[in-house]
């Protein structure tokens, strides 16, 4: 390359600038130089993250699809994590109907332009990517992924592999499956995407101990009831059990609970998710039924149970309300289904806590993995810290990504907002030594 540079790279949809930062890390371990052209991303906190940790860059918000081709400076590597709230099961996996799900087209028009001086490039995307949108259940990959392969390797030419890699297997103490779709000049050969695991991480090892602990009503009524190591790896939701749950009502967070009250919400959580309960509404089945005062009774019979019902709502343990139907919605041709509330069916109680309910919904088990990081969950993700417990730092949370010390979130630490724009700027970022990987094999097919 010019000017004895050898990876002329683009970042597109760059977040924090993840899987930028893998493949410098793999360019430098080859003894390799890089070179960022050009920065695509529109979030303006994820444009302040990477001012301040790329500072010798300029970088402003851009929105590629506003973009010419022509405009990018010429480059030999690709990078892309291109939305993937259209293929997550955490969306409505709408896929290619959505307008985040055609981002992907951006990427094909820039390679399509820039094709002669490309060398390779890595995309990365959910897990949900390979079998969205399945003609058949037993297809291997669903229409949208084989789509996106029949682009690139078919229309464009490129040699691609694509494999689901857990971040766990790369030494980091996440659970975090991502798709990496990664293709090169046929000249080059095939880039091998299989790995050996390496040893496994716990979340223990990315913990900054001695910290500040939280001390409100929520923490209070908490340690009354439990211990500090009996919080360990626990979740608190209202409409899950197991050994690992703690309701709002074992630790009467929103008022006190009677004997009596709390067998029925333990029987009544379990109850809610019966699939004869939904025949007898003349419902779809769905996890968690709102169920009337003759259908509870039925399993706790009580000649007080309107009262007992009455207390607990008012007390916000439970809500009345319609049961909700499914229906099926289009958009661009493609179904997906929503369920809405259908006000011709009597109402019924149902646990109303979900898991954002809680200030922290998750403490971490410091001797495990932790599970995938979302956005939506981060700022309710906690540890045990001495005889209190806490949230999870943004500089924890880039641990559990992977990410090099010297990465900076301290500016977002500063309020309670910030902080949430920090979490969610985790939540939607890649594990960084899995991207390393990935880079080193593509960079050693090419520079071999």
């Amino acid at each position: 390359m010019k000017n004895n540079i050898d990876i002329k790279f683009i970042d597109l949809f760059a977040g924090l600038g993840g899987i930028r930062l893998g493949l410098e890390q793999a360019a430098y371990d080859l003894g390799l130089t890089t070179k960022c052209m050009f920065t695509s991303e529109v979030k303006k906190s994820a444009i302040k993250a990477l001012n301040l940790n790329f500072p010798n860059e300029q970088i402003e918000p851009t929105d590629i699809t506003k973009i010419e081709a022509k405009e990018i400076e010429p480059f030999n590597i690709l990078l892309g994590g291109f939305p993937c709230q259209a293929f997550s099961a955490a969306g409505k996996q709408r896929g290619f109907s959505e307008t985040r799900g055609t981002l992907f087209f951006e990427i094909e028009r820039i390679l399509e332009f820039h094709l002669k001086n490309i060398d390779g490039f890595i995309l990365e995307n959910v897990e949900g990517l390979i079998g969205h949108d399945k003609k058949k259940p037993s297809d291997e990959i669903g229409r949208t992924l084989a789509v996106i392969l029949n682009i690139l390797r078919n229309k464009l030419g490129f040699n691609v592999e694509y494999e689901m890699l857990d971040a766990s297997n790369f030494g980091v103490a996440q659970v975090r499956k991502r798709v990496f779709i990664v293709g090169c000049k046929k000249k080059y050969g095939k880039v091998d995407l299989k790995f050996d695991p390496k040893p496994k991480s716990i979340i223990k090892d990315s913990l900054l101990y001695n910290q500040p602990c939280l001390n409100n009503e929520f923490t209070k009524k908490l340690l009354r009831h439990y211990k500090p190591e009996e919080l360990d790896g626990k979740f608190l939701k209202d409409k899950r059990g197991g050994k690992r749950n703690i309701h709002s009502w074992d630790f009467e967070y929103k008022g006190s609970v009677s004997s009596q009250q709390k067998v029925l919400l333990n029987l009544l959580f379990k109850q809610r998710r019966r699939r004869s309960w939904a025949l007898e509404i003349g419902i779809d089945w769905m996890d968690g039924m709102p169920l009337t005062y003759k259908q509870i009774q039925t399993f706790y019979p009580n000649k007080n149970l309107q009262n007992i019902l009455d207390d607990l709502v008012e007390k916000k343990y439970l809500v009345l309300e319609h049961p909700k139907k499914k229906v099926v919605n289009m958009i661009s041709g493609r179904s997906y289904t929503e369920r809405i509330p259908d006000e011709t069916l009597p109402k019924g109680y149902n646990i109303v806590t979900g898991k954002l309910s809680f200030p922290i919904s998750h403490i971490l088990d410091s001797q495990n993995l932790a599970p995938t990081m979302v956005a939506m969950d981060m700022n309710a993700c906690g540890v045990v810290d001495g005889d209190g417990i806490r949230r999870l730092s943004l500089k924890e949370g880039l641990r559990l990504f992977g990410y090099p010390e010297s990465y900076s979130l301290d500016e977002f630490e500063k309020n309670e907002q910030s902080i949430k724009l920090g979490y969610d700027l985790l939540g939607n970022s890649v594990c960084v030594p899995v991207v390393r990987d990935v880079a080193k094999r593509l960079l050693t097919n090419i520079f071999k």
